[in-house]
Order: structure tokens, then sequence, then C-alpha cells
């Protein structure tokens, strides 16, 4: 499996990560998540699903997408093994995990990661693909764009909140889907950067 792992000395959290479903392993913000999340002592597996790997244009097929992230889980355990091990990704990719995850546990894995979870497609709210999470019964972090139009917050915070037991949301405010700020709000790229990394950081943290 082609992947890229980011373990610095010591790594006290392993975070498999997987993509969205428009752009690949190297895509920037990846590369800066698993850059800042390095500086925090939180080792990174990357790793592409199939349709990308082979330059296709069409995200695989549910089934086929969870066993790549099943696979990858196992593969990454056996790189950096002994530390906790968490899974999620970026839009589609976090979603496909938690899809692999309520279907049957991924081995080890003690949370899951939303780096913007595709609630709904643009302009169609929705609440169905969230459905699937009644049967995730690890912790899950979701992080989301106050203006994502993948997923409005007066349709996500009811679904975090019907699994409240399990689920913890931290908006980032002025973040789209790609969180991706306004210049008005005084923010830069690595103030959001940081945001993440330490969000992650922290919730791992209490998770491991």
């Amino acid at each position: 499996m082609n992947h890229l792992l980011v373990a610095p000395p010591e790594s006290k959290i392993l975070l498999v990560l997987a993509h969205g479903a428009g752009a690949g392993m190297r895509h920037p913000f990846l590369e800066k998540v698993a850059q800042a999340l390095g500086e925090r002592g939180i080792a990174t597996f990357r790793y592409e699903f199939l349709y990308m790997e082979k330059r296709q244009g069409r995200p695989d097929p549910p089934a086929v997408a969870e066993a790549r992230v099943r696979a990858a889980v196992l593969e990454a355990a056996g790189a950096v093994p002994g530390v906790p091990l968490f899974a999620g990704g970026k839009s589609f990719g976090g979603r496909m995990t938690s899809h692999a995850q309520a279907r049957e546990p991924l081995p080890g894995v003690r949370g899951l990661v939303f780096l913007g979870f595709p609630l709904h497609p643009p302009g169609r709210p929705g609440t169905n693909r969230a459905d699937h999470l009644d049967d995730v019964l690890i912790p899950m972090l979701f992080l989301q764009g106050s203006r994502d139009e993948f997923a409005g917050l007066d349709l996500l915070k009811p679904v975090v909140k019907r699994v409240s037991a399990r689920a913890t949301l931290h908006v980032v405010e002025g973040g789209d889907h790609s969180f991706k700020v306004l210049k008005r709000t005084g923010r830069t790229e690595t103030d959001v950067m940081n945001e993440l990394a330490d969000t992650i950081t922290v919730w791992t943290g209490e998770h491991a």
C-alpha cells in the first residue's frame, strides 16, 4: 500500500489519516496537518484509496473503500507498534473510516477524527449520511468549519447531540469545508492549523 508515514521520535499517538474525495494523500492540507501533529508528538500514517492510487476519477464503492481503511489501520499499527491508535480523515476519508468502524470495529482503534465530516452535499441538506454513527461505539471528534457547505451546523449539532456520549464537536469559527477563513477575521492559515492540531492533540491524549 502506498503511504506516507510521519513518525517523530517517541511518538505518543498514531493517527491513520485518509484523504478527501478529490485529492490524494499529498494534498497540501494533509501535509500541513501531518507536520503540525508531528511537531506535537503525534505520528500520522497517510494512505490512498484504490481509485486515487490508480488515478481513476470516481471514488471507490463504500465496501471497497472500507476494506482499504481496514487494511491501512492494520499496516499502520505494524509500522508504529505500541502506541495508542486513532483513525479518521478529511471529508470522504473520515466518513469511510466511520462506515468501516460501524460495520466492524477497526482493530485497536480508540477513536475517530473527522476533519470536515461531509454530512450532506452542498445545497442538499440532510442527515442520512450520519445514520451509521449510531453504530460507532468509540469516541469521535468532529472538527468542523462554521461555514462548511457540506455540513450545516444546524443539522450537525443535533447529530452530535444524538451520539453525545461518544462525540465531541469543535467548531472552527469562519472556516469553510477546507478550513479556509475569510481575511476579515484576521486569522491566518497557520492560526487555523494550530487550532486543529492542538484540538486533536488534547482530545487524543484524553482518549489514549
